[in-house]
């Protein structure tokens, strides 16, 4: 008879930790998952999908517009926030059941309570003060809304997880920060109807990102009537009867709804007991791991935003299955953290793969650049005058693709297959003897012959 109550306890329902529990359950182990919100995690319930849905929704008024230049005659669209929100909260009520019922089907017991490690090998629950005991711990309770930045008036913000539940579309909102985050829900509010400030402390917006990239979508936003302050933050928001008035560091000031702080989130370790048992926490609260999801305490792992490694969801979903398969399965198995596929939901679209210009650039001293910069078919009867930007970045030494960058419709859906291509070692050959597929904008990444530096 095992010394243990069970052999997984998880804390927190996420992608990560849902796929951790469910394949270790699989392998036969006796699984419980505690989750105090609801099951599903950021991606879910207050993240990638809902955030997704609404991008959906504020796209329509693009598509309202173009189509006047194909012939049709389309009477003055109306749009009701209230049934968005509703058809948004029915899906997401959906997903968690699968989620809930995928556990269920695993054989894993779902605790509807908040979990605390008390030491190695033990957790509680502090509504109840039940003590589990358990041969593995993991810890995939992700991310939270940073607090940052203070200002006056901090109270008046709302977060990320809150914006999803406004009452009514505001006229104006005031977004603070320069991703993923902040851009993807201007982008929303902005194609919704909103009129859209975004304040960033930055000389540009999208750290981290393709230097053209970032400057292509500040133009593309602007074009779209958001108001972009850079080099500015917050230092007061003061509520004015209804509204609220915001002050920036330069002195200017101006009226608007809703004050959204979108400028990053950070790891929830908050009140989990990790540090109390010994559990190793950097700076910014993250656990700390070995390539195998391990903490400096042996029986206790992290998967996932907690671990403030790749804050991505298919890569918690990634860590989970690796520590199961790791853990349970005797299949040792580490996570490639690199040459990651991503997407920003901006509109219009970013996806990116692999090193930016200026990282291939320190790394490569024979760096090739391939650009295509056009306006699509479409926009040539609709009118928009929006252009996509395509870039490939070759090692030529080698001919190893090294970087892929799209601003445009669908880069998304694209880069998902240029990941495949780059993580095969694809060759700027292999891209040149594959066949156009005509008419495409994906045509481009193939047809591009000379490098322009």
């Amino acid at each position: 008879m095992s010394q243990f109550d069970v052999d997984l306890f998880v804390i927190g329902a996420g992608s990560g930790g849902v796929r951790a529990a469910r394949v270790a359950a699989q392998y036969g182990a006796r699984v419980k998952v505690a989750e105090e919100f609801r099951v599903g995690g950021t991606c879910v319930i207050r993240g990638c999908v809902p955030k997704k849905l609404l991008v959906y929704a504020s796209r329509f008024a693009d598509e309202f517009e173009d189509a006047a230049g194909f012939g049709w005659q389309v009477p003055s669209p109306t749009f009701d926030w209230k049934t968005l929100i509703a058809r948004k909260d029915a899906e997401i009520a959906r997903l968690e059941g699968i989620y809930r019922t995928n556990l269920e089907r695993a054989g894993a017991a779902l605790v509807a309570a908040r979990a605390v490690v008390e030491g190695p090998h033990t957790v509680v629950l502090p509504a109840t003060g039940e003590r589990i005991t358990a041969r593995h711990i993991l810890i995939a309770t992700g991310g939270r809304p940073s607090d940052q930045p203070h200002f006056v008036g901090r109270e008046h913000a709302i977060s990320s997880n809150e914006v999803f539940h406004l009452e009514s579309l505001p006229e104006r909102i005031t977004i603070i920060g320069g991703g993923y985050i902040a851009l993807e829900f201007a982008g929303v509010f902005a194609g919704l109807g909103s009129q859209v400030t975004v304040v960033h402390r930055g000389a540009h917006l999208l750290r981290g990102f393709d230097e053209e990239v970032r400057t292509a979508l500040e133009a593309a936003y602007r074009e779209r009537g958001i108001e972009i302050a850079l080099e500015r933050t917050v230092e007061r928001a003061q509520k004015v009867q209804d509204r609220l008035r915001v002050t920036l560091s330069d002195g200017s000031a101006h009226e608007t709804d809703v004050l959204l702080s979108a400028a990053g989130r950070v790891p929830y370790t908050q009140g989990l007991g990790l540090a109390a048992s010994g559990v190793a926490l950097n700076d910014n609260g993250a656990v700390i791991v070995d390539e195998f999801s391990r903490t400096n305490v042996p029986s206790i792992f992290a998967v996932g935003d907690v671990t403030d490694r790749v804050n991505l969801t298919p890569m918690a979903i990634r860590e989970g299955q690796a520590f199961a398969d790791t853990v349970f399965g005797e299949r040792p198995t580490r996570v490639d953290h690199k040459r990651i596929p991503t997407a920003v939901f901006s509109t219009p679209e970013i996806g990116v793969v692999g090193l930016t210009e200026s990282e291939a650039r320190a790394q490569y001293a024979q760096l090739k650049v391939f650009k295509a910069s056009f306006r699509p078919l479409k926009a040539t009867l609709s009118g928009r005058q929006e252009k996509t930007l395509m870039k490939l970045l070759v090692d030529g030494a080698t001919d190893k693709i090294v970087g892929a960058h799209m601003v445009g419709d669908h880069a998304g859906e694209q880069v998902q297959l240029l990941g495949v291509a780059l993580s095969m070692g694809a060759t700027k050959a292999d891209f040149d003897r594959t066949l156009a597929v005509h008419p495409t904008a994906a045509e481009e990444w193939v047809t591009m012959r000379t490098p322009v530096a």
